[in-house]
């Protein structure tokens, strides 16, 4: 029995996706650590003198891993504005992600380390607000493994910004502008996409 033409796109789709992502992965671990904290804090500037992020509020992003543009110094420059942050706590085996408030740039210190290395605040952490239970969100920095000049992301395959901006879309102050930080070695001729996949509205990258 032949299988139906969705289902063989659908296969087809994932296999791209899994070799641009291993593509991807290997480009990322040739970057060097001098090399990444360049292309970092170029992307750093880009972003304190972009109008978004200018009038912007409340803002989300994320904390890097080693493979990740770094945005210690865009998190500092937050607090130095007076905006609001607010960064991922994702739940593992799910794909539900919460972005909750960080109260300086120092209370990343007070953050527990997952199994997966990424800094968070723990599941008993009651006392941080989040974005979509007050004011919602202006503003958020998606990370990603790749994107294309469209405003195509491919992510890690678990889907949590994509469940996240559609629970924003249901918020009384609508969906926020959504920016990518990417490595030039980031950015591709293009990325597979499904119609669950939402598109970013600007990629910043050192060409761009």
């Amino acid at each position: 029995m032949e299988e139906p033409a969705g289902d063989a796109m659908a296969a087809a789709l994932r296999a791209a996706k899994r070799a641009l992502r291993g593509e991807l992965r290997q480009r990322l671990r040739a970057l060097g650590p001098a090399e990444k904290q360049r292309q970092s804090r170029l992307l750093g500037l880009k972003v304190i003198g972009h109008p978004k992020y200018q009038e912007s509020k409340r803002i989300a992003i994320f904390l890097s891993m080693p493979d990740e543009v770094q945005t210690e110094e865009i998190i500092k420059d937050i607090f130095k504005q007076g905006k609001e942050c607010f960064i991922p706590r994702y739940k593992p085996q799910s794909n539900h992600m919460d972005m909750l408030k960080l109260s300086s740039a120092e209370d990343i210190s007070s953050l527990a380390l997952t199994s997966w290395n990424i800094l968070q605040p723990g599941d008993d952490d009651s006392t941080r607000e989040e974005a979509l239970a007050g004011g919602g969100l202006d503003l958020i920095f998606m990370p990603g493994l790749g994107f294309d000049k469209k405003g195509n992301r491919l992510g890690r395959g678990k889907g949590y910004y994509d469940t996240y901006l559609e629970r924003c879309m249901k918020h009384p102050s609508g969906k926020p502008y959504t920016i990518a930080l990417a490595f030039r070695e980031q950015v591709c001729e293009s990325v597979p996409v499904t119609e669950n996949d939402v598109p970013v509205d600007e990629i910043l990258y050192e060409d761009s």
